[in-house]
């Protein structure tokens, strides 16, 4: 996949994919790239310790925009967007088959877990699985806090209610959907001693604001999560530029090149790991994975 990238950008008359700047890239303005991406990129910290590497080297801007998959999907749908970087398969691989985006690329992953009081009144702790953890909470009827943004948490979330044969309403007086993204849930639920599902990055980068909060379900880390429904692959997609004039193509191509390329792909696994005893996001591009079968 990455060959048939460069080819296209070849056939555009790029010379230059690398990191490397020259003498003319350095004088000239920085050109603009606009990423619409998930706040868990955001909130977790890696976006701020990864992208200043991609605008040095390609002498650019990127403007990051954080919302929900769904909103950062519409954005690539209306042409607001250069690339979007996103977690929810499903609607990715949709994304890409109404012509919208030119091909999905493996990026990295982290799993889900779910938080709440550390006393876990609904001894969701003891569970099997997270369908019979949430089915838990509902038969309590203990707080809930939902993202209810159309984000890949909210929508892995569904998800997950479904398999426990209900769907929570915001008329439920113990379920709140809020429209928020992740890190403003989690301080809702660790404000009204929720429960919430988050991916587990975002919790690690925000736990030491959160003191009411632990892991209840999903483990100590993604080795011992022992729920496969809670794997959470992340996926960069370049935006059709056939579907919009305005698209920066050229630089969304790069970027891809740049984001799962080996060098990157080893940054964004070591992030986290000093800080956290664990990494918040595990490379998962062909280039990482072609140099560590």
């Amino acid at each position: 996949m990455h060959k048939r990238i460069l080819a296209c950008l070849l056939m555009l008359g790029l010379s230059a994919c690398g990191t490397g700047r020259t003498s003319d890239q350095a004088s000239a303005p920085p050109s603009v790239l606009r990423l619409a991406t998930t706040t868990s990129t955001y909130d977790s910290g890696l976006l701020d310790a990864i992208l200043p590497d991609f605008e040095l080297g390609h002498n650019a801007r990127v403007d990051v925009v954080a919302v929900g998959t769904g909103q950062a999907i519409t954005l690539g749908e209306n042409g607001d967007a250069d690339v979007i970087l996103v977690h929810s398969r499903a609607r990715e691989e949709a994304f890409v088959a109404e012509g919208f985006g030119t091909e999905r690329f493996d990026v990295m992953y982290n799993d889900f877990v779910v938080v709440g009081p550390a006393s876990d009144p609904a001894g969701i702790a003891a569970q099997p699985t997270a369908a019979a953890a949430l089915a838990a909470i509902a038969g309590a009827g203990l707080p809930f806090a939902s993202r209810g943004d159309d984000s890949g948490t909210n929508i892995k979330e569904l998800a997950i209610w479904r398999s426990a044969g209900f769907v929570p309403s915001p008329d439920e007086p113990w379920y709140s959907s809020l429209g928020q993204g992740m890190g403003e849930t989690l301080q809702f639920a660790d404000q009204r001693g929720a429960y919430t599902l988050t991916d587990r990055g975002t919790y690690l980068a925000q736990r030491e604001n959160l003191p009411n909060l632990a892991i209840l379900f999903g483990g100590g880390s993604i080795d011992v999560n022992p729920d496969p429904q809670l794997y959470n692959p992340y996926g960069v997609i370049p935006v059709n530029p056939q579907q919009h004039r305005e698209i920066n193509a050229e630089l969304a191509g790069q970027f891809v090149l740049w984001l799962t390329s080996l060098e990157t792909q080893q940054a964004i696994g070591a992030y986290g790991a000093d800080r956290f005893g664990q990494p918040l996001f595990f490379p998962d591009s062909q280039a990482y994975h072609q140099a560590n079968p």
